[in-house]
């Protein structure tokens, strides 16, 4: 299942970061929310393919759950990833128009844009035995662990990627936001966010804590995803950096450098 969402959202993403003009992206976006096969006819070629295979993914996806739990869940699923293609969508318009958001608007997006929500919303259903409506309540609002849990993921991609990212291109992220809002340097700017990563976290050990009526298993993924995005985007991006040269001349020293570390 990760494997299936892991490259959904990556062709998704590219499409909107890469290949689609903006009048296709809301052709796509449209299409993802309606949820209707027949509006695949007004895609682009290489758009049909992809919402065919969204479409269909999902759709047997959310038949396995049907058939084990006797639980209907498409409806929940197509919302995850209507609100993910919607922003995708708010970025595109904000790097076709040059707008740079403040970075309180900046993250009202982002925390849906990094695909944690889309994820954590399909993990539910995945590890949940007992769905019952007050999980499903939190669930179709995003409760604070699934919000928590995004941001750091979004935070952490923007600390380990950001300036890559600027440099191709791509709308400005957190640390761009936050300067351009502030008149701050890229230091300073990477200091608040790094701040705000400790400040989410503060509220991630809340959640868990509280009563909740998501199980533990959940509550346990939900953490781990943000001490995933941590390690993934900071900590492993540092030590790629640092062994980069010797991996270039010899790239077999990738695979031993990966099992080793």
């Amino acid at each position: 299942m990760l494997t299936q969402l892991g490259s959904l959202i990556t062709a998704i993403d590219d499409i909107y970061d890469v290949y689609g003009t903006l009048k296709e992206l809301e052709l796509f976006t449209d299409a993802v929310e309606r949820w209707d096969i027949d509006a695949i006819d007004q895609l682009p070629d290489y758009i049909k393919i992809c919402f065919l295979a969204l479409h269909n993914s999902i759709n047997d996806m959310a038949f396995e759950v049907l058939k084990k739990q006797r639980f209907h869940i498409i409806k929940h699923l197509k919302k995850a990833w209507a609100d993910l293609c919607k922003a995708y969508l708010l970025e595109a318009k904000w790097y076709y128009s040059g707008y740079t958001p403040s970075l309180e608007e900046y993250i009202e997006n982002a925390w849906i844009s990094i695909s944690a929500p889309v994820i954590l919303v399909h993990a539910f259903f995945f590890v949940t035995k007992q769905i019952t409506k007050e999980a499903l309540e939190c669930l179709e609002k995003y409760s604070s662990i699934i919000r928590s849990s995004s941001m750091i993921f979004r935070f952490a991609n923007d600390l380990g990627t950001s300036s890559d990212e600027i440099e191709r291109g791509d709308v400005p992220k957190s640390i761009q936001c936050y300067m351009h809002q502030t008149g701050a340097s890229e230091k300073e700017g990477r200091q608040h966010i790094k701040f705000l990563i400790g400040e989410t976290w503060k509220q991630m050990n809340k959640d868990r804590v509280t009563n909740s009526p998501f199980c533990k298993v959940f509550i346990e993924i939900a953490t781990n995803l943000g001490r995933m995005a941590l390690f993934m985007y900071m900590e492993m991006d540092m030590v790629l950096k640092m062994v980069k040269p010797k991996i270039e001349s010899c790239p077999c020293l990738l695979i031993q450098f990966l099992l080793e570390y």
